[in-house]
């Protein structure tokens, strides 16, 4: 029976060499362990995972056509809901997703489903079929501007460009691919050999990327549509600004924020001896933080030399981050203090962090997450030695596009207002992060095609439909 087949492991770097290199962990199936794996899909007849999907994939589907042998056809029909099925194979949290609606997890191991998305993906690439099947429309150069090349971005983008209007990408760094370039590690997620290919898929499709063109100060939503002629605009900037612990201690020299650290490694490749990007290289690093940001930045660190203690103020239960990303943190030698939280950042005669003062927190009643709030111990404090501290507490939004664009609405916390992605400003969509708050990949690149679809309806008015 499928069903008693124990879930096909995935092979991986050993966790002693992989924490001395950037080079991926994950390896990925090979064709006979995908359809050995793909043999234990019961193929329901009311899926719980399509519905556990964010964009819908037709999972039982694509599995069955991996279990035939046919990873083309199976790559085509992952295709028709998910613009960047390799990525999203690497770094979904298929567990709270998908593999947590599987009926096999009720009593067992769920079917690996990000882990056969993934080898699907890459064999398509590898053998050279991942072609779009799209027959392309002529909309007699209507123009649509996609602000953000990230996971909402890009995926507006391919579905606006596959229904034939011409795309134009601003992207404010010099590098295309928001998050997947700049945030995500290349252990997680290699740049050339998938983010960088899945780039080149939309400049395929006719898409123009523009670098180095920030928004809201190289240029404005007004000048994009009153000047240069764009009849559409979306907003899929994210949500990059980073929060704080708002503790003394924070300005010493050796603080960072975890989108500083991360930015600097991966868009800028510090870790490599041929950049000319400046990283702090520590020696004792504290994260603070418990989400795949912070097992992100911690992992890091510890590839760049450093010896790395993660500080979280609830329990391992609590801990929001990928079961995968802790598991393989604490592999690599990770240290966790949890029911932790910093009070201080401690500093020495120079100005340079030398150690975190902490607190123990005990977990009180449940905070509107749902999650039980940690309460401090009276006088449990005592220190942690760190020449460097990076916060990993989250993002907020950027305000610049909302304050330099009339009409464009917000809520208190500077998100941005939509009614099926359409702002408050006409003409101008938006999705992702920018209107969801810090979110997941998979989650703004579902927002970005309900875009598309929104945009393509109300341009049916310009020229040819």
């Amino acid at each position: 029976m499928a069903n008693k087949i124990d879930r096909v492991p995935v092979r991986e770097q050993d966790p002693k060499v992989r924490a001395t290199n950037f080079e991926e962990v994950c390896y990925g199936y090979n064709a006979e362990e995908a359809q050995l794996e793909a043999s234990r899909c019961l193929n329901c007849k009311k899926p719980r995972c399509v519905d556990s999907c964010p964009v819908g994939i037709k999972i039982p589907a694509f599995i069955h056509q991996v279990l035939e042998g046919d990873f083309k056809a199976s790559y085509d029909t992952i295709s028709e809901d998910s613009s960047l099925p390799a990525i999203c194979g690497r770094v979904c949290p298929q567990e709270t997703q998908c593999e947590g609606s599987c009926i096999l997890g009720v009593k067992g191991q769920s079917v690996s489903i990000g882990k056969l998305e993934r080898f699907v993906a890459d064999y398509a690439r590898e053998h050279e079929s991942a072609e779009s099947k799209h027959p392309l429309i002529d909309k007699q150069g209507i123009k649509v501007a996609v602000i953000g090349s990230g996971p909402a971005g890009l995926a507006c983008a391919s579905d606006l460009a596959k229904l034939g209007y011409s795309v134009t990408i601003f992207e404010s760094l010099h590098k295309a691919g928001g998050v997947l370039t700049y945030g995500i590690p290349e252990f997680r997620l290699p740049k050339k050999a998938v983010v960088e290919k899945e780039i080149q898929k939309l400049l395929d499709l006719g898409i123009k990327i523009e670098t180095d063109v920030f928004v809201g100060r190289t240029v404005t939503i007004d000048d994009l549509m009153d000047k240069e002629g764009f009849n559409a605009v979306f907003v899929g900037t994210g949500a990059g600004l980073p929060l704080f612990l708002g503790i003394p201690g924070e300005n010493l020299n050796g603080v960072f924020s975890a989108n500083e650290y991360l930015t600097r490694n991966n868009l800028m490749q510090a870790f490599s001896k041929e950049s000319d990007t400046p990283i702090f290289q520590a020696k004792k690093v504290c994260v603070v933080g418990g989400g795949n940001v912070a097992m992100d930045a911690a992992r890091t660190a510890l590839r760049l030399g450093a010896e790395v203690t993660i500080v979280y103020r609830r329990s391992e239960k609590e801990l929001p981050a990928r079961a995968e990303e802790i598991h393989h943190a604490k592999e690599e030698g990770i240290n966790f203090q949890l029911l932790t939280n910093p009070v201080e950042v401690l500093g020495d005669e120079n100005g340079w962090v030398k150690g975190i003062r902490c607190i123990r927190m005990e977990l009180g009643e449940p905070d509107e997450s749902g999650r039980r709030s940690p309460v401090p111990i009276p006088d449990s404090e005592f220190d942690i030695e760190a020449d460097a501290l990076i916060v990993a507490l989250g993002t907020k939004i950027n305000r610049l596009i909302a304050d330099t664009t009339p009409g464009l609405g917000t809520d208190r916390k500077g998100r941005l207002l939509t009614e099926q992605t359409a702002t408050t400003r006409k003409g101008v969509f938006a999705g992702g992060d920018v209107v969801t708050g810090a979110a997941t990949v998979i989650l703004a690149m579902g927002e970005g095609r309900k875009a598309a679809a929104a945009i393509d309806e109300y341009l049916k008015g310009y020229g040819a439909s």
